[in-house]
């Protein structure tokens, strides 16, 4: 009797090779999406183009900073007022502090009073007029309890002069028009949360002091 068992166990395993036997789960297919902040494409240049300041701003983003709980990399959903859903399948490509860095970037170097933007680390022979230092507060889709589902963008810029002169010049409190989305549609989401960040930058580039250079 126990020759038996014992030679049943052994047969055990080739038992899982016969046809037919499937006890290992089919592998199941990636349905993760990664999206990416986009610039606004940035128009042709009109011919004859009116001359561009002989002395553009030299600005320093000095931070990019996003409230703790966007810096997953799963889209934010906001339901209701105190209720967030981080979506597994739907995902930033890259951290939104990045992304939001890299559209401010294009955006204020595309600004005709803007000379130059440089990022943290800053070039010892990089000099700057001002630094920029934004908070983004809100950077979510929003499905509320009732009515419309929207996108939701804001953030606090601060704008200060460099040297020995330091001081704030400008602070900003900007909050996006709230823009119609469908709920489920992640790129529109990625669209006009990325129309959001390229009007942060239009206001920044509309609170910037001029400072010609000595």
């Amino acid at each position: 009797m126990k020759l038996r068992i014992f030679a049943g166990l052994l047969l055990l395993p080739f038992l899982f090779l016969l046809p037919g036997c499937n006890v290992v789960p089919p592998a199941q297919g990636d349905f993760t999406r990664f999206y990416l902040l986009s610039a606004p494409p940035q128009p042709a240049a009109a011919a004859p183009a009116a001359p561009a300041a002989p002395h553009g701003l030299r600005l320093g983003l000095r931070s990019v900073a996003v409230a703790e709980y966007l810096r997953s990399r799963s889209m934010v959903v906001r339901q209701g007022a105190n209720e967030l859903s981080l979506d597994e399948y739907d995902r930033w490509a890259e951290p939104l502090d990045t992304g939001i860095a890299r559209i401010l970037r294009t955006s204020l170097v595309a600004a005709p009073n803007v000379d130059r933007v440089l990022a943290q680390p800053f070039p010892l022979d990089g000099d700057r007029d001002f630094d920029i230092a934004v908070t983004v507060l809100q950077c979510e889709g929003v499905r509320p309890e009732s009515g419309r589902v929207t996108s939701r963008f804001s953030a606090l810029v601060e704008i200060a002069s460099v040297g020995p002169r330091h001081k704030v010049v400008a602070h900003l409190n900007f909050v996006a028009p709230d823009s119609s989305w469908n709920g489920h549609d992640y790129a529109q989401l990625a669209g006009d949360l990325s129309e959001a960040v390229s009007g942060l930058a239009r206001e920044i580039v509309a609170a910037l002091p001029a400072a010609p250079r000595e």
